[in-house]
C-alpha cells in the first residue's frame, strides 16, 4: 500500500494506528507526545504506559487509543541527536521498522507517523525526513499497509537546496507563466484541476522510433490493457508494479478487472514512473486515459524534469511535488 505525506495534526488522523514519539520512561512529555496524551486522555494513557513500564530507544510498544479516533497508539523512542556518532541513524530506522512491524503483526491497515526525533531530540530535520522516507519505502516493498508521514510544514522536508534550485530553474525555463494567474491556489481545487485536465499544450518530446505495426496494434488499447502489457514487457509482477507506483492494491485490482476503467491523471503518471517509461511512452500511456502533459502546469513540468533526468523514485518525486505545493503521485 502507499506512502503519503500530509500536513495535518497527528491527533486528528483517522487511521488504525498513530505513532507517538515517546520518551524511554513512557511519561507524558511535550510536543507531539504531549499533544497525543492530551487528546487521548492523559490519565488513562499514562496508566496504560505505566503498566508497560518503559521502552528502549529504537523499540516500540502499543496501547489503546482511548479518546483518539484511532484503534491503537504505538509508542516508539527515537534517539537523541549527538552529532551522528552515536548510532543515531540505525536507532531511528529501528523506530520506523519496529513500529511498522508491530502494526502489521496486529493486523492493522493504516498508520500515521510524526517525524520522529526531529523536535526536542535535535535530529536534523532533513536527515530525519530522509531516514523516515527510505525506511518506510523499504518496508512497503514487502508489506501492505497504508502509511502517512504527518508534517506541520515544508521546513521538515528533506530535499536538498541543490535539487530544489535545479527544479526551480527548470520550471522557470519551461513553465508557461501566463497561465499561472488562472491556476487555482487552493490545494483541493489544485488537485481537482490537475487530475481532470485533459487537453493542453503538449511537451516537446524526443522522437522514439517505433514500427508502424506497433503503433497500429496499440491504437485501440484501453488504459488497462496498455498498463498490463507494459508490466509484462518490463518483466515486473503486478505487486511490484503497484507498490513501486505507490498505489493501493485494491485500486490496482479495479484497473486490472475493468477494461474500461478511467484512472486519475496522477495514477497514470505513478505507473509511468514505476515502469520507468520515457517521455514518449508516458504521453502514450496518458493518452489512453484521455490526458496529456502540459507546460501550463507546474505539476507536469516537474514530472517532465524527473523523467528527463531518469529519476524514477516516486517518493523522491513526491517530496519535490509537496515542496512545490503540488498533488502527490499514487496513494
Amino acid at each position: 500500500m502507499p506512502l503519503e505525506i500530509v500536513r495535518n495534526d497527528l491527533t486528528k488522523m483517522r487511521v488504525d494506528v498513530i505513532v507517538n514519539a515517546a520518551n524511554s520512561a513512557l511519561q507524558m512529555g511535550g510536543g507531539v507526545c504531549g499533544a497525543i496524551f492530551n487528546a487521548a486522555g492523559a490519565d488513562e494513557l499514562q496508566a496504560a504506559c505505566d503498566d508497560i513500564g518503559g521502552c528502549p530507544t529504537g523499540e516500540a510498544v502499543i496501547t489503546d487509543g482511548f479518546q483518539l479516533p484511532v484503534k491503537k497508539i504505538i509508542h516508539t523512542v527515537g534517539p537523541i541527536w549527538k552529532g551522528g556518532t552515536a548510532n543515531e541513524e540505525t536507532l531511528l530506522r529501528n523506530c520506523y521498522k519496529n513500529s511498522l512491524a508491530l502494526a502489521v503483526a496486529e493486523g492493522y491497515e493504516s498508520i500515521a507517523f510524526p517525524l520522529i526525533s526531529s523536535g526536542i531530540y535535535g535530529y536534523p530535520r532533513e536527515q530525519a525526513f530522509q531516514v523516515a522516507m527510505s525506511t518506510i519505502s523499504e518496508f512497503l516493498c514487502e508489506h501492505d499497509i497504508y502509511v502517512y508521514l504527518v508534517v506541520f510544514d515544508k521546513k521538515a522536508f528533506g530535499i536538498s537546496k541543490k535539487l530544489f534550485t535545479s527544479i526551480a530553474e527548470y520550471i522557470d525555463e519551461h513553465y508557461v507563466e501566463e497561465h499561472e494567474a488562472a491556476y487555482p491556489r487552493n490545494r483541493r481545487q489544485l488537485e481537482s484541476e490537475i487530475l481532470q485536465e485533459s487537453e493542453a499544450y503538449p511537451i516537446e518530446t524526443p522522437v522514439i522510433k517505433r514500427s508502424l505495426d506497433d503503433v497500429l496494434a496499440q491504437m485501440d488499447e484501453s488504459f488497462s490493457k496498455s498498463l498490463l502489457r507494459l508490466i509484462d514487457e518490463k518483466g515486473m509482477t503486478d505487486a511490484a508494479a503497484y507498490r513501486k507506483a505507490n498505489i493501493d492494491r485494491r485500486l490496482f485490482s479495479k484497473i486490472r478487472n475493468s477494461v474500461d476503467y478511467t484512472p486519475l491523471k496522477k495514477t497514470v503518471i505513478a505507473f509511468a514512473i514505476a515502469l520507468e517509461l520515457n517521455l514518449d511512452e508516458t504521453i502514450d500511456l496518458l493518452a489512453k486515459a484521455g490526458y496529456t502533459l502540459s507546460r501550463s502546469y507546474k505539476f507536469d513540468v516537474i514530472i517532465e524534469y524527473f523523467i528527463e533526468e531518469e529519476v524514477y523514485n516516486i517518493h523522491e518525486i513526491n517530496e519535490v511535488l509537496f515542496s512545490f505545493d503540488q498533488v502527490l503521485l499514487g496513494a
